[in-house]
């Protein structure tokens, strides 16, 4: 399944004009779906129908994408019901994420409604609520399902629960999204913002970082930033994310020679599936690269994330590069670079035969 870059933003808590320049820019870097909350609608029918259809027009301008995010309460505030979704439509909006759940069956139907609405579920929980929706013969291409995210520090979600709780929707090949937090957006839905992730272990991380976990799990079809504004430079870097290919952050040794350099950062590199248990190997670099390869940094213990080149002395191994997974010494292979320590723990996900990238640092 393709996959999808996403924001959210808050027409309750926005000014239309600052939500515009944000559209456009994120539309540029290739972003195509938004989230877009009216959990806190208090305008009445008329305003609210004023203020969210004007910004879901232009959002359909740029292509993107529209899920609201609703509410049974939101039906009673504005006077309208389940059984007649025509004014999402009118609003313009592709989809509705229900942030409560009904018995299967209400979902099942309205799956079918005459809109082509899609229907986004909550994946936070679980339990087999998609299972008993599937069982009253959903409507599955308009079925979607999207994780929560969680303001408050320490509340996120446990990486094997949610990994737990996402499988239950790709099993069926269901499109599924979860949440990344920008480092400088300011606020969402409530008044506590600590950031809005759906796995706890990103609330401190890069939005790269975050965002290339939830691809490389295969988990995650569409990584939606959680609050808003993310910065430019978020932005861009995200639009720069090769999202079915994990591409690792590096620094380079300042020992590496110009070889080394173009070995690293210059080839498709894939871990061989015979695997080795202290290094993952990508050895067909050494077919390619068959000159001299003078020692240096070859003395020292490597460490897990270190990236090293075999050097003369390794024979036919000379030029094989190998990602180290666990501390060890060879003085045969000189230490080129190193993974950036936010990413090692997405060296878990360089398998059998899995493709990867690398990308210097220095010009992230």
């Amino acid at each position: 399944m393709f996959r999808r870059l996403g924001v959210s933003i808050y027409p309750d808590h926005s000014d239309f004009e600052l939500d515009a320049a944000y559209l456009n820019f994120a539309a540029k870097q290739g972003f195509s779906r938004i989230f877009m909350s009216m959990l806190e609608v208090s305008d009445g029918k008329e305003k609210v129908a004023e203020k969210f259809s004007k910004i879901i027009r232009l959002a359909k301008e740029l292509n993107y994408e529209v899920i609201l995010d609703i509410a049974p309460n939101i039906f009673d505030d504005l006077g309208i019901s389940y059984d007649d979704l025509s004014f999402f439509h009118e609003l313009g909006a592709n989809g509705l994420r229900l942030d409560v759940g009904f018995d299967g069956n209400k979902e099942a139907e309205l799956s079918f409604n005459p809109y082509g609405l899609i229907i986004e579920l909550n994946m936070s929980n679980d339990v087999s609520y998609l299972d008993n929706i599937l069982t009253y013969e959903a409507n599955k291409p308009f079925i979607y399902g999207c994780h929560n995210f969680y303001p408050q520090a320490q509340t996120g979600l446990p990486f094997e629960f949610f990994e737990s709780c996402s499988k239950r929707f790709k099993k069926h090949g269901i499109r599924t999204a979860a949440f990344i937090t920008s480092q400088v957006g300011n606020f969402g839905p409530l008044d506590i913002n600590d950031g809005l992730v759906t796995l706890e272990m990103h609330r401190e991380l890069s939005v790269t970082t975050q965002a290339k976990h939830l691809f490389a799990t295969g988990l995650i079809d569409d990584v939606i930033i959680g609050n808003a504004y993310a910065s430019d430079e978020e932005l861009i870097a995200l639009g720069e994310l090769n999202r079915y290919q994990l591409t690792l952050d590096v620094e380079i040794a300042e020992g590496a020679n110009a070889i080394e350099r173009e070995i690293i950062l210059e080839n498709q590199h894939f871990r061989r599936g015979d695997i080795a248990q202290k290094m993952a190997r990508s050895t067909q670099v050494r077919k390619k690269y068959t000159g001299e390869n003078p020692n240096h940094d070859n003395v020292e213990m490597f460490e897990r994330g270190d990236i090293v080149i075999g050097n003369n002395d390794f024979g036919k191994y000379k030029n094989e590069l190998q990602i180290v997974l666990e501390a060890h010494a060879d003085a045969r292979k000189n230490k080129a670079a190193s993974v950036v320590e936010e990413e090692h723990f997405l060296l878990d996900y360089v398998l059998p035969w899995t493709k990867y990238r690398f990308k210097d640092t220095k010009y992230v």
